[in-house]
């Protein structure tokens, strides 16, 4: 029946109890399969994460202007990724470094929620931060 069409007969399901045939056009299925890839990953949620730098000594101005802008990257859904880099011989503040993330956390507890702790990794200690989830209003 396919060859007098001028079509191709394709196995849709072959577990199924018969396998499952279907007589179509097979440069036209692998396209239609293909577009359906492309609408699945482009629905799907992509997480981005956004950096912000902070010293063992930054001051109040500084710290309440990258505060307004992680406030602003958590608010858009994206994770923020917040760390204080010591320079030279300034690791002997790691104490300070702690605590001004500490204070970062507590600044952010209504927009976002502690994903990782504060942790020294070298010359960086990290925190990061996720979005607090909408709920939608209906």
């Amino acid at each position: 029946m396919a060859e007098s069409l001028s079509l191709d007969l394709v196995e849709i399901s072959p577990n199924a109890d018969p396998p499952v045939c279907k007589i179509i056009d097979y440069q036209k299925f692998l396209y239609q399969q293909k577009k359906k890839q492309k609408e699945i990953k482009s629905k799907s949620v992509k997480v981005v994460v956004k950096e912000i730098r902070f010293g063992p000594h930054t001051d109040e101005h500084d710290y309440n202007f990258k505060l307004r802008h992680a406030q602003k990257f958590l608010q858009e859904g994206a994770k923020v990724r917040a760390y204080v880099f010591f320079k030279g011989r300034s690791i002997v503040y790691s104490h300070d470094g702690e605590i001004l993330l500490r204070k970062l956390i507590a600044d952010l507890d209504e927009y976002g929620k502690l994903e990782q702790e504060p942790k020294l990794e070298g010359k960086r200690m990290a925190i990061l931060l996720s979005p607090k989830t909408q709920k939608k209003k209906v």
